[in-house]
């Protein structure tokens, strides 16, 4: 038993040996499980350089920067691929669609900035046309004067309607920051009127009639403050002669042309504009050192004209003046007649049109303007009647009306009493169209000239009632379609006074009544007169 073991154990360690011979292993260090472990070791060093030169690898990467590895990132994350750049370009139309629509409506806003109402359509043409036919002739004359001073407006005051005088007003709404619609709210055109006045004021402006030739002549009183007779006119120049305004006249049948090219050709003239036309002409430029302006007139075989001359040291001043003065010059007693006829004519009267009317008597008594009822086939006073035209007095420019049977009318006292200051305020109903189709009783402030308003009434003013500085009645404010054009700065409304009230009263044998005073009383005593006209 023995034995077998001892011959067991030898072979055991026999084929022991040899299979580790087999296996190329040392018997002496190496066992079936050892053996392993070198290749584990070496496999593990291999790993260990792996992830070593896996960690030195981002810091080299970040030293070298190498050429293709940015690169790749770079056209992985920049490059769209097809599908992308197919989004991409509508995105880009509609970009360059969105700026060319901007472009376009830039385009327009300049295009509507500059433009005319010439360009209008005809039904826009045709509401301006009926807008300015609801505007008296002596109105849109004082318009055009105040737009000469604001440096909107270049052309004749005549009164007229034209496409020159919308666009002035349109120019002019637009630097107020208003809708340019082309026609004066009642509000804008109270401004207009305070904006232009310190102007007047400043340079003492006003309208003054030339005896010695029969024209009227705007001047700058404060300026020119020196008069004498000329060579066949007046002249009129301030103390030292730096600004000299004298009219002349020519009537020993001398053609316009001719006066025309005399003018031009005078001693130390240097012509920069000239114009000539069929009944005027304009000559501007240097006489001199100073600055020269004339303008004239023919009718009837005579020329009537004004010249003016300035320092140039002086042109800041009466550059805008001259304007005015140019404008204002009146050489004719019927050239502004003639003129508000043509006005007749291009803006004719409304078939309907509103003014302003006082009481005078319980019974049922207004006085109103002659020219606001003139042509009349129908008078209406809203909430009272039918109104009779009992008379007229076209010299003083009043109608006397009467509603037969009214109830409820309160006459104005008519009170004589010395007049405080030049300020004044009349009581009046402005036109439907200024106060949004309402008939309410509202004032508005003007200045007396003597018996001329600075300030012309506004639409439906026409009749209305003037109070002093402390509420007495003055009279009623009259605006005549013969009293227009060519008097720039100067009135275009007048105050028919209480006195001459009163003698058409007495004329019609209507007692005056003792009615209510006051600004309250005036208020009480306004009423809308309607004339429909055929």
């Amino acid at each position: 038993m023995t034995s077998l073991r001892v011959i067991a154990a030898i072979l055991a360690v026999f084929f022991g040996t040899a299979t580790a011979l087999a296996q190329g292993g040392d018997p002496k260090l190496q066992s079936p499980s050892a053996a392993k472990k070198p290749e584990d070791a070496k496999d593990k060093g291999k790993a260990v350089r792996k992830r070593d030169a896996a960690q030195k690898q981002p810091a080299e990467a970040a030293e070298k920067k190498p050429d293709d590895a940015k690169p790749k990132v770079a056209r992985n994350k920049g490059k769209p691929k097809p599908e992308a750049a197919a989004k991409v370009e509508p995105a880009n139309k509609k970009s360059k669609s969105a700026d060319t629509k901007s472009a376009n409506k830039k385009s327009a806003d300049d295009k509507s900035a500059n433009s005319s109402v010439s360009t209008a359509s005809p039904e826009v043409k045709a509401a301006l046309r009926e807008a300015y036919a609801a505007i008296a002739p002596t109105e849109r004359a004082a318009i055009q004067s105040d737009l000469i001073w604001t440096g909107d407006y270049n052309g004749l005051i005549d009164g007229q309607f034209s496409e020159r005088l919308v666009d002035a007003v349109m120019a002019y709404q637009k630097r107020q920051k208003a809708k340019p619609t082309g026609v004066l709210s009642a509000p804008e055109r109270t401004v207009l009127s305070a904006a232009i006045r310190p102007k007047r004021d400043e340079v003492g402006w006003q309208v003054v009639d030339d005896p010695v030739i029969g024209a009227r002549v705007g001047l700058p009183g404060k300026l020119a403050t020196q008069s004498k007779p000329g060579a066949s006119g007046t002249r009129w120049s301030s103390e030292q002669s730096q600004l000299q305004i004298e009219t002349f006249r020519i009537d020993t049948g001398a053609s316009l042309d001719a006066v025309f090219e005399q003018q031009k050709k005078l001693p130390r003239r240097r012509i920069t504009y000239n114009v000539l036309r069929s009944d005027y002409f304009v000559v501007s430029g240097m006489q001199g050192l100073k600055k020269m302006y004339v303008r004239a007139f023919a009718k009837d075989g005579e020329v009537r004209g004004v010249t003016i001359l300035y320092d140039q040291a002086m042109e800041g001043t009466m550059d805008p003046i001259v304007v005015a003065m140019s404008s204002a010059f009146v050489p004719f007693a019927g050239y502004a007649a003639a003129s508000a006829g043509n006005s007749s004519e291009s803006v004719p009267r409304r078939k309907v049109e509103y003014g302003t009317g006082v009481v005078v008597s319980p019974s049922g008594h207004i006085v109103t303007a002659q020219p606001m009822v003139d042509g009349c086939q129908v008078i209406a006073i809203p909430r009272h009647g039918h109104a009779e035209r009992l008379a007229e007095d076209k010299d003083s420019g009043l109608a006397l009306l009467r509603v037969h049977g009214a109830q409820g009318l309160t006459p104005i006292q008519l009170q004589d009493g010395a007049r405080d200051g030049n300020a004044a305020t009349l009581v009046g109903i402005a036109d439907p169209q200024a106060q949004a189709g309402g008939d309410a009783v509202t004032t508005a402030p003007t200045r007396l000239s003597g018996d001329a308003l600075d300030i012309a009434p506004a639409a439906g003013f026409s009749g209305a009632a003037a109070l002093d500085g402390q509420g007495r009645f003055l009279g009623i404010a009259m605006q005549r379609a013969s009293i227009v054009a060519g008097v720039a700065g100067a009135s275009s409304a007048t105050l028919v006074p209480i006195a001459r009230i009163r003698a058409l009263l007495d004329a019609n044998y209507v007692p005056p009544a003792a009615g209510r005073t006051g600004l309250d009383g005036a208020k009480a005593a306004t009423v809308r007169v309607i004339c429909v006209r055929k």
